[in-house]
């Protein structure tokens, strides 16, 4: 029997490896929760697409999502400070107020500015 390839979903300087609950930014191994490195491979996978905070807890938790439960936003913005530390050169996770969030590899204005500006 042979065994399933194993998914890499890469961007940015950033390797995703949900079956080895692990992520790379640029080679270095980042320090992310198995939540974080679901939560962040669910996204990924949708990326260029809003998704909504109730789909994000069923794909990265397994579960529905309770009212006035905060949990996917305490994770995003955890999430989002370790890869913007890791990676200053891009933002990946992309706030769409009242809809939800979306993954897509942007350069960062800052760092733009930062490193052109003379």
């Amino acid at each position: 029997m042979e065994a399933a390839p194993t998914e890499i979903l890469e961007v940015g300087g950033l390797s995703i490896r949900p079956r080895e609950s692990t992520a790379l930014a640029e080679g270095r191994t980042l320090p992310l929760t198995a939540h974080e490195v679901r939560l962040l491979a669910a996204l990924a996978r949708r990326a260029e697409r809003i998704v909504s905070r109730e789909e994000l807890y069923a794909l990265a938790w397994g579960g529905t999502l309770r009212a006035g439960d905060r949990s996917v936003d305490v994770y995003v913005h955890r999430l989002r400070a370790k890869l913007e530390r890791a990676l200053p050169q891009w933002r990946f996770i992309h706030t769409h107020v009242g809809l939800g969030y979306r993954f897509g590899a942007e350069r960062s204005h800052a760092f733009h500015i930062a490193t052109t500006a003379r």
